[in-house]
């Protein structure tokens, strides 16, 4: 019996009803490892959150900072976990820039293409200067 306004939430539960992370144990982890901070600073999962709030995310080479606009302790589709949050134009700017310059996507190969050849690895390695092996 859960009412619609949520009163209290903690931030693990919030970023997996928000869906930033797909298991609150993910979730849990990123926050415990740093990358995921409220208001600047580094927290704990259990961390009680409130609207107006700002909660910078970082996954891979991605960074996401979102004002809480309301609270949920339950999972619900995307459209309705889109409404816990709102993107400052800060963030999306950063998106954007990161997304023409390619940053988001640098060390992908073409999908089908399989493993590298030797002569690909070869060349690779004089390009990088590591070893792969």
């Amino acid at each position: 019996m859960s009412s619609e306004v949520e009163t209290k939430c903690r931030l693990d539960k919030w970023l997996w009803a928000a869906r930033f992370f797909k298991t609150r144990s993910l979730a849990t982890t990123a926050i415990d490892t740093g990358k995921v901070h409220l208001d600047g600073d580094r927290v704990k999962p259990s961390k009680e959150l409130r609207p107006g709030q700002l909660v910078q995310i970082r996954t891979r080479d991605i960074e996401i900072e979102v004002a809480v606009q309301a609270l949920s302790n339950v999972r619900k589709g995307a459209p309705e976990a889109a409404l816990l949050f709102q993107e400052t134009p800060a963030s999306k700017t950063r998106r954007e820039q990161a997304k023409i310059a390619g940053l988001d996507g640098h060390g992908q190969r073409e999908r089908g293409a399989g493993r590298p050849t030797k002569r690909q690895l070869r060349d690779i390695k004089k390009f990088t200067g590591s070893t792969y092996e």
